[in-house]
């Protein structure tokens, strides 16, 4: 009699596993959304928007465009390697940076990590010339 009450026993448990995933409030927990898009623009010599407000464990499709004359990057090695960054868009980031050349546009999808994050353009003299900014993630 030990058997079947140990099949019993697993079979409850799984039933609730499984009629707790198909409940309306864990499906709307693990409904996937599209991620808000926000569009960031490099130009000679800024990014658009220089300050980006974000929340921690949402998901973000970062557009870049590099609307300026020169090639520019998005370096921010803290914020990249604290966030969840999509499997399909980990290759264009590298040692922290998105590079972008003139004319050209980029997508990276990822879920921050709460934290305050410095973002440059490392090219020659471009930070100097206000090439900066914040990330703040709440």
């Amino acid at each position: 009699m030990a058997k079947p009450a140990k099949f019993l026993a697993a079979l409850t448990v799984t039933l609730t596993i499984i009629g707790a995933a198909a409940s309306p409030a864990a499906w709307a927990q693990t409904a996937q959304t599209t991620p808000e898009t926000i569009n960031i623009s490099l130009s000679d010599y800024a990014f658009t928007p220089a300050a980006l407000s974000l929340k921690a464990g949402t998901a973000y499709h970062l557009h870049f465009i590099n609307a300026g004359s020169k090639d520019h990057d998005f370096t921010a090695p803290q914020f990249f390697a604290a966030a969840q960054v999509a499997p399909a868009d980990q290759a264009k980031i590298k040692r922290g940076t998105v590079a972008i050349d003139k004319g050209q546009e980029m997508d990276v999808t990822i879920t921050p990590v709460a934290g305050d994050y410095k973002v440059t353009c490392t090219h020659f003299m471009h930070e100097m010339m206000g090439m900066h900014g914040t990330i703040t993630v709440q």
